[in-house]
């Protein structure tokens, strides 16, 4: 069980440097979204262009390729290595074939080459957290190889070292014999051609899952997806509430009326003010102010258009002018202004709950939702069906997006 603690320490590690990963990168391109750096997207590519090659050219392990630094560090040493990892004193007294290397003090090589990945490790990190998100592809797999590779070299090297100087510590009996070399663990190489590496690989991937966990349970992509506002409902998220609905609905007694539209009773002028006055994203169409039984749900941004639309392309459409969300509207007397048919824009089966549903319930598929309000009780005060609109777009893919958009505008500029 003792030689498991490198390889826990690798994964306490990564779980530390994915957290830290996150958190710095969705900083930066929170910073990048929201200041004058966003408009100048040519001109950060060239710039950190500049910065890297600046930097790295000085370091042979930074100067390579990832790919090349990657496979270097995976390989083990051999008889004719000629690498400084490789650097290790020769024992002239040692009795193994030449093609055998066993477990030999590190040599000057070997130190320098420590700093080196030291500073390429750091570079690696920092670099990674700056490129991420830019507008060229920068990378995420191959570069998060590098700094677990880097960083399980150096922790291979030390621990083969201190086995070596240090063979009587107890975590490092079992590798070595009265009389004879140390057995080489084979920590620096990481690899998994044999069985005996699929346990302490286990063992750092749980650590390194734990560790991260502790800090945050969100990856990267799920935080850019939330970082720039796209509808996303997680099926991890869980939620332990032990309310109703009807426990945080509004309106509550001496709050504002519920803000509604009417069916065949509100004005062009009445929603403009409504639209002008709140910050809802949509409204619930009811029946009547008397009866408030649902009909569907518009959009506030459906609402805007179809308007601005109507004003443009049909005459007789005023401010007096009767908005109409049912099918046929009644007929009008030819002095009253032409009135102003929404069916169109109007959702007929908006997501609802009753208010005795319990909020697990409610939040489970709407944690991702828009800030709305359930809607109000019926005549006999008996709860009708209550409002609770959510984003479902995150099933759908992007073209499937584009192409509802399209149909959408198409159909409300054709009203």
């Amino acid at each position: 069980m003792a030689e498991l603690v490198p390889f826990i320490l690798l994964g306490v590690f990564g779980g530390l440097w994915g957290t830290l990963f996150i958190r710095a990168n969705i900083a930066w391109c929170r910073r990048r979204k929201t200041t004058q750096l966003g408009k100048y997207p040519v001109l950060e590519v060239i710039a950190v262009t500049g910065i890297t090659a600046l930097l790295a050219f000085p370091n042979p392990y930074t100067r390579r390729s990832t790919s090349e630094l990657i496979s270097e560090l995976f390989n083990d040493c051999g008889a004719l290595e000629s690498s400084q990892l490789c650097d290790y004193i020769n024992n002239p007294n040692m009795s193994r074939p030449v093609d055998d290397i066993p477990d030999r003090p590190a040599g000057p090589g070997v130190y320098t080459a420590l700093w080196q990945l030291a500073l390429a490790l750091v570079f690696k990190i920092v670099i990674t957290i700056f490129t991420f998100g830019m507008k060229i592809p920068s990378g995420l797999f191959i570069p998060s190889m590098a700094v677990g590779a880097i960083a399980g070299r150096i922790v291979g090297i030390a621990v083969e070292q201190m086995a070596y100087h240090h063979h009587d510590w107890i975590i490092f009996k079992n590798w070595c014999r009265p009389g004879a070399d140390c057995v080489t663990p084979g920590l620096y190489a990481m690899l998994t051609g044999g069985l005996e590496y699929i346990v302490p690989l286990m063992a750092a991937a749980v650590t390194s899952k734990w560790v991260a966990d502790a800090f945050g349970k969100e990856g990267i992509y799920e935080s850019h997806i939330q970082l720039n506002g796209y509808p996303y409902l997680d099926v991890r998220d869980e939620f332990t509430h032990r309310t109703l609905a009807t426990d945080v609905m509004r309106p509550r007694r001496n709050d504002p009326p519920l803000a509604v539209l009417t069916q065949d009773s509100t004005t062009v002028e009445d929603v403009e003010t409504l639209i002008k006055d709140t910050d809802y994203n949509g409204f619930p169409v009811v029946v009547s102010r008397e009866s408030e039984r649902l009909i569907g749900f518009v959009q506030r941004r459906d609402l805007t258009l179809a308007i601005k639309n109507a004003r443009q392309k049909q005459d007789g459409v005023v401010s007096s002018s009767v908005v109409y969300f049912t099918e046929d509207g009644p007929q009008m007397p030819l002095s009253n202004p032409q009135p102003l048919k929404l069916r169109r824009v109007l959702n007929l089966s908006p997501f609802t709950v009753t208010d005795h549903t319990p909020m697990e319930t409610v939040a489970s598929p709407g944690h991702h939702h828009q800030e709305g309000r359930p809607a109000p009780h019926g005549p006999d005060d008996e709860p009708g069906p209550r409002v609770h609109h959510v984003q479902l777009a995150a099933a759908l893919l992007p073209l499937t997006v584009y192409i509802g958009e399209a149909v959408r505008r198409y159909c409300i500029s054709n009203l």
